[in-house]
């Protein structure tokens, strides 16, 4: 006869069977737990750069990028299509004024001087023959004047006579009006010979003018000519450093092509570029400051191109100690052109995370061991500070290292 089961014992027995799943909900949660803890987001303090929030200053700047490059450099170009003969420096040599670079071949053009030599030698011979012709000429014409004058004379002569015969009787009126008519002709013919030696000497006078130009044209060309030639001898026009030259020897060039460079590697300057957007707030004298990796060259703002291209104008910065020993011509640099002066400000140190005004999610420092993700509104900055427009206090730590990793973390901890 079977037992009736008492309900303690059934109990027991429902607690027995739910036990295994018991004991397995407790492990799953204790090794989730355990778990959280060891995956939780931590980071090393000393990869942290932290930087702490305070008031003071800030001269607002605007950011642009620039490049080093020598305070003087002169290109030199052939002033002629020629060929390489030979090249006497390489990149890199320092030369003095009047140092032979290289050597051009100048045949072609020593000949085209010498053709416009012999050419003006001969407009001066032809000069020297056309003045003697009309020497020649002029003289000729003079004396035919002096003649006529004579004849006219002597015509008038003749009438005065053949009126003083027609007074006594002795003469005719025919007589007295062809002696009239032969001296009124010949006044003619002499005024009109006058006016002929007139315009003959206008003429020659006009010619050798003419000629006397064409010769004076010829020199210019000629000492045009020289100095092409002269220049074709190409040398160092100052002392600097060799920087480019055009070694490849029997390589032909054209008139205009660049064959070498020189630089003056004791001096620096800055050529930079900038968001037409800021055109405005830049001007020739501005102050700006050049950060050369830690290093911090003051200086001004010299020349700002009037055109914009392609969004962005272009600037030179003339440095204040322009041959410190670190500017290298090429090296890449951030320019700072230094405007309005903010005073009282809350502020963090600039840093790469820093893009422009506007919101950011940065990791501030609540305890020793933990940061926490806040949203910070951000104003103006200079090449040092940034403003702080909301979510800071003074004296509270802000990471200004790149945090990105961390994006999905509110918190992270700190070992």
């Amino acid at each position: 006869m079977d037992r009736q089961i008492s309900k303690e014992e059934q109990r027991r027995a429902k607690i027995k069977k739910m036990l295994p799943y018991i004991i397995g909900g407790a492990v799953v949660v204790i090794l989730s737990v355990v778990l959280m803890v060891v995956m939780r987001a931590s980071v090393s303090r000393s990869d942290l750069m932290l930087a702490t929030v305070d008031t003071g200053s800030i001269q607002t700047s605007i950011t642009g990028s620039g490049k080093v490059v020598p305070a003087f450099e002169e290109i030199i170009t052939s002033p002629i299509s020629t060929r390489v003969v030979e090249v006497y420096c390489k990149a890199g040599d320092s030369v003095d004024v009047g140092t032979p670079l290289l050597r051009l071949d100048l045949q072609s053009t020593e000949t085209e001087l010498n053709k416009l030599k012999d050419q003006i030698q001969m407009k001066r011979y032809e000069l020297d023959q056309q003045q003697v012709n009309n020497d020649t000429k002029i003289k000729d014409l003079a004396m035919q004047v002096k003649v006529k004058e004579m004849a006219v004379n002597r015509m008038e002569v003749e009438l005065r006579n053949e009126r003083y015969l027609d007074s006594l009787g002795s003469g005719t009126g025919d007589k007295v009006k062809e002696a009239e008519l032969k001296f009124n002709t010949g006044k003619l013919e002499l005024e009109q010979m006058r006016q002929k030696l007139q315009s003959e000497r206008r003429i020659t006078d006009a010619d050798l003018k003419v000629k006397n130009l064409e010769i004076n044209i010829a020199e210019k060309n000629l000492g045009e000519m020289n100095r092409t030639l002269d220049d074709a001898r190409i040398r160092a026009p100052r002392k600097a450093t060799l920087t480019y030259v055009n070694d490849q020897i029997g390589q032909k060039i054209s008139e205009g092509e660049q064959i070498a460079i020189i630089s003056d590697l004791s001096h620096f300057k800055v050529d930079g570029e900038l968001a037409d957007s800021y055109g405005d707030r830049i001007g020739v004298g501005s102050k700006a400051m050049v950060k050369l990796g830690r290093q911090q060259l003051p200086g001004f703002v010299a020349n700002v191109t009037p055109l914009s291209r392609n969004g962005v104008i272009s600037f030179t910065v003339r440095l204040d100690d322009d041959n410190y020993s670190g500017l290298r011509s090429g090296l890449k640099t951030d320019v700072y052109i230094l405007c309005d002066l903010m005073e009282d400000v809350t502020r963090i140190k600039n840093g790469t995370f820093y893009t422009g005004p506007g919101s950011y999610e940065l990791f501030v420092m609540t305890s020793d061991d933990e940061l926490e993700r806040r949203t910070v509104r951000l104003g103006e900055s200079n090449y040092e500070y940034v403003e702080v427009i909301s979510g800071l206090q003074p004296g509270e730590k802000v990471v200004l290292n790149d945090m990105k990793r961390f994006k999905d973390s509110s918190k992270v901890k700190v070992k």
